[in-house]
């Protein structure tokens, strides 16, 4: 194991390294118990069964039979305590993990969820850390008390007849040697399951997310297919873990009856020089047995290991890249921005120097109302995403009240500007709650920007209102509906600065009117970004950017551009013929 994956281990032993001690040393006890029981059982015949019970000697016997029972019952009831409390240990091990990996997921910058498919997060937030949890309950706590027990029985064993312990030992290399290659073997092919596991999960998560689509497209077949030759490919892959993991037992199994049979066989050959009496030979051969449950455990626990170390290490890959994390807490509080925003000679690429953004440049007044055109690619919503510093400009500066955006706190900025989306995110939770979005918000305020977002008859026609539970991802509501509930979700917030990013492209025409006065007379005080691709919504505004290959082309409100018969006025009339 690397010291790195250890430290990771040790981290999260740490705060829980008394109850790992107390279950550590209460197996102890267990184990130790469980060396007394052979011995009455060898009292018992040797010195009462083998001459015969005598009637002065019936209570000794009913003792050691009390005893026994009494140890049975007491080892039984610590063996359930301590089982309860090192799996309270893994799950508490796990909450935490879990915990992180979700935190770290939030608090992760969207350049990290560009590049890391969400169906990989899943593996990692659910089945990895899975495999930490049989860590902590089956091997930490385990490996001390195995260990304990081996030392324990070669000790008794040894004490009760060296020379028949070194017979039975005989049998040890064949344990190791044999452990060592089926549990590389293991290893090897662990590491193969776990990748194309991986790779399927990835698949089956896009495939449910994206069902609507495989549907409009008429994929089932192909996809079917796909589905067929990766599950094939974990299937075959699968296979020699399954046959590892069936022989190794059977071959300790194997080993285990060889060396009771060469005990035996050394007994009746007298190959010791020695004859021992049956409840020597009894209690020798039961704790030659017993050494074979820590072994075969301790090996078995190898795989349970090689799993976890491999899922440690692939969810810490992700917790200790702390560059991806955005800060929350430095920067300069800011109750309420008053919405100046500006671009001074802004360069910006997604990777490398691929230039989305090249030395861009405007300024937008607060409470002005600003429409972003251009063509697809043209890099209108990547403004939009810096605004909100969803990313960090490779050159120039963007100032936001004439504070440098790197120099808010970031908590801040994104509360004071509200975006709607083009196919907003519904939970499936109520219309309340999705309105409110976790947020301290009245239900007057609710209801007030239900109003205002015209959606009051679409709320009052769900079987329970504003308490409807929304199907996943809002599948039960039609995407204008969902676009309703956006507007609702930004007129509860109140942000300063609004961004609507063809945000009423799936709203009704009349319906869009309303919206639109709500959005005229909220955005009196607060900034206005529209990007636009219908433009008939955007001749109103107090200035239109038109944006091209990265640059801006043309400057200035709606008459101006048309009248100055440059590629806004192109665009425009190409739009205006294309309605009629």
């Amino acid at each position: 194991m690397k010291n790195k994956t250890f430290k990771r281990i040790w981290n999260m032993v740490r705060p829980y390294r008394k109850t790992v001690a107390f279950v550590t040393v209460l197996a102890i006890i267990i184990d130790a118990l469980a060396l007394v029981k052979p011995y009455l059982v060898r009292v018992l015949i040797d010195d009462y069964l083998k001459n015969g019970i005598s009637q002065n000697e019936f209570m000794s016997v009913s003792m050691i039979s009390y005893i026994y029972i009494a140890l049975v019952l007491l080892e039984n009831f610590l063996d359930y305590f301590n089982s309860t409390r090192t799996n309270i240990l893994g799950e508490s091990v796990v909450y935490d993990l879990r915990n992180r990996m979700y935190e770290y997921i939030e608090k992760a910058k969207i350049k990290f969820h560009d590049k890391v498919p969400s169906g990989t997060l899943f593996v990692r937030i659910i089945s990895d850390i899975e495999d930490v949890y049989a860590l902590f309950s089956d091997v930490i706590t385990t490996f001390a008390k195995d260990i304990f027990i081996i030392i324990g029985l070669l000790i008794v064993m040894v004490y009760i007849s060296y020379k028949l312990a070194m017979v039975s030992l005989i049998i040890i290399p064949l344990i190791i040697i044999s452990s060592l290659i089926l549990t590389k073997l293991l290893n090897k092919t662990y590491s193969a399951v776990k990748t194309v596991r991986t790779k399927m999960n990835i698949f089956f998560s896009e495939s449910i997310y994206g069902l609507k689509l495989i549907k409009i497209f008429n994929r089932q077949r192909e996809k079917q297919r796909e589905c067929e030759r990766i599950t094939k490919e974990f299937r075959e892959t699968i296979k020699p873990m399954g046959f590892l993991q069936g022989l190794l037992p059977a071959i300790m199994t194997l080993i285990e009856n060889l060396g009771i049979a060469l005990v035996i066989w050394a007994v009746i050959n007298k190959w010791i020089g020695e004859s021992l009496d049956v409840g020597i030979i009894y209690m020798f051969i039961t704790y030659l047995k017993n050494l074979f449950d820590p072994i075969n455990r301790i090996i078995e626990n190898v795989e349970i290991v090689e799993e976890a170390v491999t899922s440690i290490d692939k969810v810490y890959e992700i917790l200790e890249n702390e560059e991806m994390l955005e800060d929350f807490e430095s920067g300069k509080r800011i109750n309420k921005i008053k919405g100046k925003i500006e671009f001074k000679n802004v360069w910006f690429a997604y990777e490398d120097e691929n230039w989305i953004l090249k030395d861009v440049s405007f300024t937008i007044e607060p409470g002005q109302s600003v429409a972003l055109v251009g063509k697809t690619g043209s890099g209108k919503t990547t403004i939009t995403n810096l605004i909100n510093k969803f990313y960090t400009i490779q050159k120039g500066e963007i100032l936001i009240d004439g504070i440098n955006i790197n120099d808010i706190n970031l908590a801040d900025l994104r509360r004071n500007i509200g975006t709607i989306l083009q196919d907003p995110f519904i939970y499936a939770k109520s219309i309340k709650d999705n309105i409110k979005l976790f947020n301290d918000i009245s239900n007057e305020s609710v209801e007030n920007a239900i109003k205002l977002a015209s959606a009051e008859g679409f709320v009052n026609n769900q079987e329970h209102g504003i308490d409807e539970i929304a199907r996943e991802r809002g599948n039960s509501f039609s995407a204008g509906e969902k676009q309703l509930l956006a507007f609702a979700r930004i007129f509860a917030l109140n942000p300063s600065v609004f961004i609507l990013d063809e945000a009423t492209a799936n709203i009704d025409t009349t319906t869009e009117q309303l919206i639109q006065e709500s959005v005229d007379k909220l955005s009196k005080e607060k900034t206005s970004i529209f990007i636009a691709h219908r433009l008939a919504t955007i001749v109103n505004v107090d200035k239109i950017i038109v944006l091209g290959n990265g640059k801006i082309v043309e400057e200035g409100n709606h008459n101006e551009l048309v009248a100055s018969g440059g590629y806004y006025s192109k665009l425009y009339n190409s739009y205006y013929n294309s309605l009629v």
